[in-house]
């Protein structure tokens, strides 16, 4: 018992930590193309619809400088960015536009399937 005392720590660090596969990177999927394709697009690249209508410019989330930023500080980018200090969940240049993105109660869940999506995303990318 005291073992399993010691080893639940890190085996809850572990799944923290571990790729999801399935459900949860179609939950993923679905939170980047309902919440952030139209400004990134689906390639992450910089080149959604709204991407050159914000100040300051659509970031082109797969290069080697943001990449590097998503390893050395997992799930803070996808986290920071929804969970803004205002609580503001929609960025200024949506609502600027008219782009309506319906409320959504994010859970633990949903910010891991956003983040393992969205590293699956870029480092797939060329």
């Amino acid at each position: 018992m005291r073992l399993v005392k010691l080893l639940l720590p890190v085996w809850a660090a572990a799944l923290c930590l571990t790729p999801l596969h399935g459900a949860h990177a179609d939950n993923g999927e679905k939170l980047f193309v309902e919440r952030c394709a139209m400004c990134h697009g689906a390639d992450a690249k910089g080149s959604g619809p709204l991407a050159g209508k914000s100040n300051p410019p659509t970031p082109d989330l797969t290069t080697p400088a943001f990449k590097k930023r998503l390893a050395d500080y997992p799930g803070v980018i996808v986290s920071s960015v929804i969970l803004r200090p205002n609580g503001d969940l929609i960025p200024k240049t949506l609502k600027e536009n008219g782009y309506r993105v319906p409320p959504h109660a994010w859970t633990v869940k949903d910010f891991r399937d956003l983040n393992d999506y969205m590293n699956d995303l870029i480092h797939r990318s060329k």
